[in-house]
Parts: structure tokens; sequence; C-alpha cells
């Protein structure tokens, strides 16, 4: 749509010092005629937009002007606050809140109504999260490795990366960087984290791919899982795994049936329903399962 259209170029116009117009017209995938419309209608909007000819010449917005925050809807203003306000809510510094105070300032008339969206990023471990993020911001900014111990599945281990994006994803919080030991991009979980430091040494930017964080990709289902649940565990298959995870029986109990990537963690997931589910397949998991409860009963009786 062309307003849609209008509003990215003012967004360019406002990050970019020039730009030119076959940059725009690439950029937006039109033609420089097209473009060239466009920036008739954002002068007669009132945008001061200049145009240079010769080398070093482009399209620019003149020196000193602000943009109206009645470019922006009562609405839209209310999103960006909460977004600000969702990493206010993780944040180890008063940078968000002192944005915010910025945003609202003077705007008291033009956000109205009470706040309908409340976001917190920090769960249960703001003391210690909100730091690590703000130290990998830095490393992200000022393009220096993070060095840290990390905990994972397959043992502990000294890390040194070179961090490139902070993800939340899944409740938790990660950073996504090139890994030094491994000479690949690797994802940590923040939480694993220990003793992180930012070192002195610095790092040229790499091609970064954006990483994938779709579940398939992460989650790949390998296992095809069939339990019976009892019935009071409906609520938990709800939360974790939808209405369409299971079909209620004749007798009220649960036929779930899902696909699932890691058995470790499928076990240890089982295993907090205690005697409520019994798997009938996979084959492999039920004898596992039968193993660490005879394990568990000789511990209570020897």
């Amino acid at each position: 749509m062309k307003i849609d259209r209008l509003i990215g170029i003012l967004s360019v116009l406002l990050q970019k010092e020039k730009v030119t117009a076959p940059e725009l017209a690439k950029q937006f995938e039109v033609s420089r005629r097209t473009i060239s419309r466009d920036i008739e209608d954002l002068c007669k909007a009132g945008i001061p937009i200049c145009t240079s000819q010769g080398a070093g010449g482009g399209i620019y917005i003149m020196d000193g002007y602000r943009m109206d925050r009645t470019l922006l809807t009562s609405k839209d203003m209310q999103m960006i606050l909460a977004g600000l306000r969702s990493l206010d809510s993780v944040s180890g510094s008063r940078y968000y809140s002192q944005l915010m105070e910025k945003i609202k300032t003077g705007s008291s008339n033009f956000v109205s109504g009470k706040d309908s969206i409340l976001i917190d990023l920090s769960s249960w471990y703001k003391d210690s999260i909100a730091p690590k993020i703000e130290l990998i911001q830095e490393a992200i900014e000022e393009r220096r490795q993070v060095s840290f111990h990390y905990y994972a599945p397959g043992g502990d281990s000294i890390r040194t990366i070179e961090p490139c994006y902070l993800v939340f994803k899944w409740s938790s919080w990660y950073v996504w960087g090139w890994c030094r030991s491994r000479e690949d991009f690797r994802m940590f979980k923040l939480n694993r984290m220990d003793g992180l430091k930012k070192e002195e040494t610095g790092f040229l930017p790499r091609e970064v791919p954006v990483p994938d964080l779709s579940t398939g990709k992460i989650f790949p289902g390998e296992i095809r899982v069939k339990a019976l649940f009892s019935r009071d565990c409906k609520w938990r298959l709800v939360e974790e795994f939808g209405m369409h995870s299971f079909a209620e029986q004749e007798d009220g109990t649960l036929l779930f049936t899902a696909d699932y990537t890691d058995k470790e963690n499928l076990i240890s997931w089982l295993l907090t329903f205690g005697a409520k589910v019994k798997v009938l397949e996979p084959a492999e998991v039920r004898e596992e399962l039968i193993r660490i409860a005879k394990n568990i009963l000789a511990q209570y009786t020897s």
C-alpha cells in the first residue's frame, strides 16, 4: 500500500543522512518515477525533504527537523510504550524508563486510556538475567568478544563467542553468536552461563545469518510418543501442547500423541506426571521409565 511505502521512506530518511532515489526504488521495489511522486507527497504533507544533484547528491531531510508526534496514533504510542516497558523489565539500567519518560513528556492528552498490555520478560531470573543482557548488549555494540562458563547436557565448558543477537524465545533468553571453539554460529541460554566476562579482544564484522528459530528447525520431531494420561492432567496438556494433542477416551483418560525431539527431555517431562501417565509407545521409552522407577524404588527400600 502507498501509505505503508510513504511511512517506510520517511523512516529511512530519518535514520540515514542521505539516500538516493535508485536506492529507495530498489528497497521498495518500485520505479524511480514512483519514488519521485512519493517524495512530492511527503513534501506536501509538510516534511521538509531536500534533493541535491551530482556526485555525493541524494535525498535528505532538512537539518533540525523533528518528527511530529501526530504521525503516530494513540494506539501506536501505546504499543511503543508497551514494548519499551517489556524491555525495561529486564534492563539493568534506567535507559528504557528514561526513554519512556521522554516519549510521554507533553503527550498526556495524546496517549489516552489505561495500559492494556503488560509484558515482563524477566521471569524468575531478573536479578541474574538483567546484568547479563546489559553486558552482552554492550559487547555487541562495541564488537567485543565475551567468555563464560557454560553448563549443558553434554557437560561443562569454557566458551568464547562473538555475540550477534540477543534472543527471547521459549520463555527464556539466549545469545546467538560465533563460537570460537566450534568455529560456527551457536545459541547459548543465558541461565546456563556463569562468570560472563566482556573481553578486551574485539572482532571484525561477519556475514551473520539470522537464526532460524522455527519449531521444526530447533525441535525436529523424531520421536513419536503415544501415552494415556489421567483426566486431571488435561490442563497441562492443553497448556503445553494444545487442545488437539489428545483425544478423550470413553473411560475419561486422555490419549496423547505428539512428536518429540529429545528422549532425555521427554523422559524428564513424563516423570513429572508420576503415576498419572502410561506410555504406550515407543517401547524404549517405556523400558527406560521402568528402569528409572526400579532405581528410585531401590533407593528408598535399601
